[in-house]
């Protein structure tokens, strides 16, 4: 496995879900500021079954080496230690304006945008070795090596190997919405992740998202909008902005169209620092 971010082990990345004693306890070089950080006791997602079909187990085996950054664990097989930090310029060979997307899935926008974009970086944080392994595949065949994958949960990953100031764009596209009430607390897009990306990102940094459920974009649009650091960008009367036309349309979107649903977007600005 790749040892582009400090303290990871160089080890061939695991096939089956990874544990804490895989890591080596050698997380300094990158102190980060614990003010910043976010303590969620509740994630944004359930575990499901590791199982890889063979192009996916292929993926790992030749690709993950290339496209994707070990990171430290803390307690969780997707948790990140405190005192890591990711060191960009080894990662990708230079410095570049970086975009971070939240959720990547199987990777059709990261694979799809990295590519048309060869003068930007792009990570991307999942917590699926499945969908993380067709990842790799899309980014290997649309040669899009400004990329990266990471193995966390996106909250641990912002907060702790992620610097303030350090990102142009984050991208939440069709994240899960945990529709019953009692589930609500999973989403993402909630006040403690909406105040840790506007951190993160530099004076003028965008966060796009999108999302297909109408409950879920008024959560989003009222968590957003509770947000000091953060204003919105193009925004219509509805509080909505238009559809990012680079965005491609994904599985998830076509599904959401087919079944007569609205996409709805939004796309929110830190605020200049005066």
């Amino acid at each position: 496995m790749t040892d582009d971010l400090v303290s990871a082990t160089g080890s061939d990345f695991p096939t089956a879900l990874p544990n804490t004693a895989e890591y080596s306890d050698d997380h300094s070089a990158g102190a980060h500021r614990s003010g910043d950080r976010v303590r969620r006791g509740v994630v944004s997602f359930v575990r499901r079954s590791p199982r890889m079909n063979a192009s996916q187990q292929r993926a790992m085996d030749t690709l993950a080496s290339t496209y994707m950054v070990d990171v430290p664990r803390d307690a969780t097989s997707t948790s990140v230690a405190p005192e890591a930090h990711l060191d960009l310029p080894k990662i990708f060979g230079r410095t570049a304006p970086l975009t971070i997307e939240i959720g990547t899935g199987s990777g059709d926008v990261l694979a799809s945008l990295a590519s048309a974009h060869p003068d930007r970086d792009f990570i991307g944080f999942e917590v699926y070795l499945p969908s993380i392994a067709s990842a790799l595949n899309k980014l290997h065949a649309a040669g899009a090596t400004n990329a990266r994958v990471i193995l966390a949960d996106a909250a641990a990953g912002l907060d702790h190997l992620v610097v303030p100031g350090q990102v142009d764009e984050v991208w939440t596209f069709f994240a899960d919405p945990w529709h019953k009430k009692r589930h609500h607390k999973r989403r993402i897009v909630n006040p403690d992740m909406a105040r840790l990306v506007a951190s993160r990102l530099r004076p003028g940094g965008l966060w796009r998202l999108a999302t297909d459920w109408d409950d879920y974009a008024t959560w989003m649009l009222e968590v957003l909008s509770a947000e000091p650091a953060i204003e919105a960008v193009n925004a219509g009367p509805d509080g909505f902005s238009p559809r990012w036309q680079e965005r491609p349309i994904t599985r998830y979107e076509k599904k959401g169209l087919a079944a007569g649903r609205v996409v709805h977007d939004l796309t929110w600005r830190r605020v200049e620092e005066s």
